[in-house]
């Protein structure tokens, strides 16, 4: 399995690289985040349901667990899976999310891996600096390993 990376100078560029990726969703589109607190996945998060043309605020549903957003391409199903067990997780159909008609997007997701689909796209955070980050994409299936050989001849990972 490749890993591909991105290095954000800034919040800016996290966002630049989030509606980058938000341009290649299709229904059924599963991407997974994790990365310590601070390290960027609410605002990676933000700039992908602008991506996908959701308006207004997108926060995370640490609490709520799940929100859902209608953006002008597709719905939009944000995770926060921090707060919740492996069967607490499995009680709640995310199935439902993964295989449906919008693009889900799950914060913590290494807390309920067995439960996430085959195919997805992974995302690990990681702080280099104050406002430096660095993405390390690691694709899960051929979909998501085209994206990321695509994004890679486009300059976008290496």
């Amino acid at each position: 399995m490749s890993a591909f990376t991105f290095i954000a100078q800034s919040e800016q560029d996290t966002e630049r690289f989030a509606k980058h990726l938000a341009d290649l969703t299709v229904p059924g589109t599963v991407m997974t985040l994790d990365g310590d607190l601070g390290a960027g996945k609410t605002r990676f998060s933000q700039g992908f349901a602008r991506g996908i043309g959701v308006q207004g605020v997108v926060n995370s549903p640490t609490f709520t667990i799940i929100k859902e957003y209608e953006g002008s391409q597709l719905p939009f199903y944000h995770m926060d899976v921090y707060r919740i067990s492996l069967e607490e997780a499995d009680e709640l159909g995310l199935d439902e999310y993964f295989y449906g008609e919008g693009v889900t997007l799950v914060e913590w997701s290494s807390l309920i891996e067995e439960l996430l689909p085959p195919q997805r796209l992974e995302i690990k955070i990681e702080r280099i600096g104050e406002s430096e980050r660095q993405f390390v994409v690691i694709p899960h299936g051929d979909p998501y390993t085209q994206w990321c050989s695509n994004a890679k001849e486009n300059g976008w990972l290496t």
